[in-house]
């Protein structure tokens, strides 16, 4: 199973929007998904209709009581797509977990032996706490959703710093399967800017697919569905779709084979 972690520091910069809409475009294409809300707010299981009383089993269970994968995990409105949902009990794992001596690596060995999917997505919070190390402990690779605005660069610097770290201790095989340029404003010469100074610094690690500010990605969460759902045809649904077609680009070839 490939292992994907969406993770920002920066809150409001279309995290879980990306979770929710990247996963669900994998499943359209035949992926067999998982996406793991480890997030307390519980955004990205909501936004696919899991309500909060249905979330019987959930990642704190999961990192903290030692749930296996499988018992945590739920369907989901959309073929091919599953979750292990999330809710505020997962604001105290930080602390119940400091304490312990894997802290760090329970997502990873609660990982290890699961089988199902083909690739999992984890939406982190908009921290760098013990709950996004765990994620990105036990992924494969980052993606890093990126809005247009003044201070992103400066955002993405603190994650990268927080990446070398977790590579020189936890998890040297961790990669950057991209940069995801979100909240584009064609209307704004800042937009613009924003986006030719992170291409300029980072190259092809930017993905060429763009998300645009767009009212339906908006709109979709209140309906419990992903954009994709919600209106297929609409801009936002567009690039996310074509997002997911330059991700499958750049996953490893031998991974896709098996």
């Amino acid at each position: 199973m490939i292992r994907i972690a969406i993770a920002n520091q920066k809150g409001g910069v279309g995290k879980t929007t990306t979770a929710i809409n990247i996963a669900t475009a994998m499943a359209a294409t035949g992926w067999k998904t998982l996406l793991i809300d480890l997030d307390p707010q519980g955004n990205a299981s909501t936004g696919l209709g899991i309500a909060s009383a249905d979330r019987a089993r959930t990642s704190y269970d999961l990192l903290v009581e030692g749930t296996p994968a499988d018992e945590c995990t739920m369907a989901t409105a959309i073929p091919n797509l599953e979750i292990i949902p999330s809710t505020v009990d997962l604001s105290g794992a930080e602390l119940e977990l400091v304490a312990e001596e894997n802290r760090a690596t329970r997502l990873r060995d609660a990982l290890r032996e699961h089988k199902g999917h083909e690739i999992c997505f984890i939406d982190c919070p908009p921290s760098l706490g013990l709950l996004t190390l765990n994620a990105l402990t036990a992924a494969d690779t980052l993606m890093v959703p990126l809005q247009c605005e003044f201070f992103a660069l400066e955002g993405l610097s603190q994650l990268l710093q927080t990446v070398e770290r977790v590579q020189g201790r936890f998890n040297r095989d961790l990669g950057i399967v991209g940069i995801v340029l979100t909240m584009f404003d064609r209307r704004n010469r800042l937009t613009d800017q924003v986006s030719d100074d992170v291409r300029e610094c980072l190259g092809n690690l930017v993905f060429e697919a763009v998300i645009p500010r767009n009212v339906r990605l908006s709109e979709a969460p209140s309906h419990g569905l992903p954009a994709l759902i919600y209106d297929h045809s609409c801009a936002g649904s567009r690039a996310y779709m074509a997002l997911a077609r330059e991700l499958i680009g750049r996953l490893p070839k031998e991974r896709i084979a098996a």
